[in-house]
């Protein structure tokens, strides 16, 4: 497949909100955090995190840091590390309060490949008197953080196989040194009309491999010349062009 750069609509990419516990409603805490997604280069030794209580009880936060990796098949793989630390990383926010809080680099990070990692932020629930029993919900926020040295790029490659009447799978690799999100997938025909799409895609950390199900509206996906196109989270999209079998 040979990939064409195409000019895109931008994107936005809201907060990954993880639910870690199903619980009533009026347990839960409400909180946010600034930015959801961290960029450093490798002369940033810290950069500054927003945590905001957006609730009317106090909170306790914990920050944990994880290398970020990814497994063949694309799941996450996530260990506890000290490269980075979030300071305090431990912090009580009154009601509607915010805190600045340092996330800092504590070792020089290896040069020629964007390191990856993520910053999870939990709420510590706490015992509240009440004259009813009620659960409890904790939240969590888990943030991508890059630190990328100068020049670092990624490669994405993608090819198209059909796995049904009514769906195709798109096959995509990363053969660079920077992270690719794939943000939603259109299959366009021989016409230009859109035959398939998805509206949701991945991270493709450097040197992985991930397929996306394509699956049609209504009816078969015909035979022939299609293109598929790949919309990315900076707001760009790619070209592929394939042949579908029967």
């Amino acid at each position: 497949m040979s990939p064409t750069a195409v000019p895109m609509k931008k994107h936005y990419l809201p907060a990954l909100l993880l639910l870690a516990a199903c619980a009533l409603p009026a347990g839960a805490a409400q909180f946010t955090i600034t930015p959801v997604r961290i960029f450093m280069t490798t002369k940033d030794r810290a950069v500054a995190v927003t945590v905001t209580n957006d609730s009317d009880e106090e909170v306790v936060m914990q920050a944990d840091l994880y290398v970020w990796k990814q497994r063949p098949d694309g799941s996450d793989d996530l260990q506890l590390t000290e490269d980075l630390i979030l300071t305090p990383p431990i912090m009580k926010l009154a009601p509607r309060a915010r805190q600045v809080v340092r996330l800092a680099r504590l070792s020089p990070p290896p040069g020629g490949m964007q390191q990856t990692y993520r910053l999870v932020m939990r709420e510590v629930p706490e015992a509240r008197t009440t004259d009813k029993l009620q659960l409890q919900v904790a939240l969590a926020f888990s943030l991508p953080v890059f630190i990328s040295p100068p020049g670092v790029k990624r490669d994405l490659q993608c090819d198209l196989e059909r796995a049904a009447p009514d769906l195709v799978r798109a096959v995509c690799s990363n053969g660079g040194n920077a992270y690719a999100q794939v943000r939603a997938l259109e299959v366009l025909d021989a016409r230009g009309t859109k035959v398939a799409a998805r509206d949701s895609g991945g991270y493709l950390l450097p040197s992985v491999r991930r397929s996306f199900d394509i699956r049609a509206a209504d009816g078969r996906i015909l035979p022939g010349k299609v293109k598929l196109q790949v919309a990315l989270d900076d707001g760009s999209l790619q070209a592929f062009d394939a042949t579908l079998p029967e």
